[in-house]
């Protein structure tokens, strides 16, 4: 009874601690040791806290960009990339470019690129690793490449701010405290901690399906916005562009589907923008560049 009592007080206080993970395993082996637990139950609660440790360790970019990739592989299965126009890709990419150049982190891994899906649904994503896709539906609502460019922008936001991977590692420490509360479980059906393990890294897979079909939560959209914002502004586009983009968002979309199933209504955002639009003084010189706009939407006209 005693050691039933202490494992299921390790056990709670490893549920409600992140901190003090390396400390939860030493304990329990010292308690396997003076025999005031069984050496399963001490291997259970120290493979439990390794597993919160895991968890709240900082990921890479190369672990960034692999995680990314996978992300991307997903988008791709329902998705099918456009290469009607290879200028026109090469276009979105140019913009791209010129917005990581300026912005506070121009480098990750394997660098930023954009590709065109071929939908008419009007939409975007954005991976950790740096892929950046948008559809043909979004494009051809798009009316300036400075409203182009703070769709690009908002894209890159979500990459710099790192909110896959912010979602990712929350998502990883909720399964690590299902993890710690489920292994007792599994010694009683037969699994080992092993194959529990191995069910822990492969729910990290699921994360991926979730997050490009819910997308990210509002206050997170909310600060890509003001950081696309800025990103326009540093690199000579309009800031004002993203509003723009939103008002046209909000003419277009009609359903629950596409960017507003994974967006808040266009007004909501609209509203923060507006807020924020004063913080930026930039001179206009959209005119300067709506001649290569015009330019590579006539090409893609063509080549449909």
């Amino acid at each position: 009874m005693k050691k039933k009592s202490i494992s299921l007080l390790l056990v709670l206080f490893l549920s409600i601690t992140l901190i003090t993970c390396q400390h939860i395993d030493r304990f329990a082996q010292a308690a396997a040791a003076e025999d005031l637990m069984d050496y399963d139950t001490a291997n259970m609660i120290s493979l439990s806290a390794r597993a919160f440790s895991s968890a709240s360790e900082n990921i890479s970019l190369e672990e960034e960009y692999f995680i990314g990739r996978a992300v991307a592989a997903n988008i791709l299965n329902t998705y099918k990339i456009w290469n009607g126009n290879p200028e026109l890709t090469a276009y979105l990419n140019k913009i791209c470019g010129a917005l990581v150049l300026n912005s506070p982190q121009p480098k990750n891994f394997k660098g930023y690129y954009v590709a065109i899906l071929d939908s008419m649904e009007i939409n975007a994503f954005a991976t950790s690793g740096g892929h950046i896709f948008v559809t043909r539906g979004l494009i051809a609502v798009t009316n300036t490449e400075d409203s182009l460019a703070s769709v690009i922008a908002h894209e890159v936001a979500h990459c710099q701010l790192r909110h896959g991977i912010n979602s990712i590692k929350t998502n990883r420490l909720t399964q690590a405290v299902l993890f710690t509360a489920t292994t007792g479980i599994g010694n009683a059906i037969g699994m080992d901690v092993n194959e529990l393990s191995d069910i822990l890294n492969e729910s990290v897979g699921e994360i991926f399906q979730t997050m490009v079909n819910q997308g990210y939560s509002k206050e997170q959209e909310y600060e890509a916005d003001i950081a696309a914002m800025y990103f326009l502004a540093v690199a000579g586009y309009q800031p004002s562009a993203l509003i723009d983009m939103l008002k046209e968002l909000d003419k277009t979309q009609t359903s629950r589907s596409g960017f507003s199933r994974t967006h808040p209504l266009p007004r909501q955002r609209i509203y923060f923008a507006e807020r924020a639009l004063n913080r930026f003084n930039v001179t206009n010189t959209t005119p300067d560049r709506q001649d290569r706009f015009n330019k590579a939407l006539r090409i893609s006209t063509a080549a449909q």
